[in-house]
């Protein structure tokens, strides 16, 4: 990156990486939570957001968020134009879902939405700020790459969290890092 912002393919071409590893590791927590009951599933387990739904739930949450905010971005964005029409989200631990299978194909969507999104994502749209409100209301005008590194930094920080709810439940999810999904280099 230079002194003035992302300039180079790499970076898209991280953001392409991270938007891979997201539907990755959501197909492995999936997996585990979608063989659970849903006793286990809403269990208060001290996390942050409660149970491993509630979780789930708050991943769903923030995703919707900011996708909806990426569609208003200059860009335009066709690939998020089914993220326009989502309801909008009230509070980040706002229950979408209470049952598995649902969210489980609601979270396909959102994940094939980032993954078109991605591939839409051109060089120079980086240069352009994010104009955006939080939800209580704030304005604000960020760097789009860093609100882009957030958005999947924010994914990966909560799917850690069920990582390890669901290894306190005895499931085990696998390997969950990212260096799986890196390429080697050229010799």
């Amino acid at each position: 990156m230079s002194e003035q912002g992302p300039t180079s393919n790499k970076c898209i071409d991280h953001i392409r990486l991270m938007a891979r590893y997201n539907a990755s590791m959501n197909e492995k927590l999936y997996a585990v939570a979608r063989s659970m009951s849903i006793a286990d599933l809403n269990a208060d387990r001290k996390a942050f957001f409660g149970s491993i739904l509630g979780t789930l739930n708050h991943l769903m949450v923030g995703d919707t968020v900011w996708l909806k905010r990426f569609a208003t971005h200059p860009a335009g964005y066709a690939a998020l134009e089914p993220a326009r029409s989502l309801p909008a989200p009230h509070g980040l631990d706002q229950i979408l879902f209470s049952d598995i299978d649902s969210m489980w194909r609601q979270r396909q969507m959102l994940d094939r939405l980032i993954g078109d999104w991605s591939e839409s994502i051109r060089e120079d749209d980086l240069e352009l700020p994010l104009h955006y409100a939080s939800m209580k209301g704030i304005v604000s005008d960020r760097d789009f790459f860093g609100v882009i590194m957030h958005f999947f930094n924010h994914q990966t920080h909560h799917r850690g969290q069920l990582s390890t709810l669901l290894s306190q439940a005895g499931h085990d999810i696998g390997v969950t890092d990212l260096l799986v999904l890196v390429p080697n280099a050229p010799a």
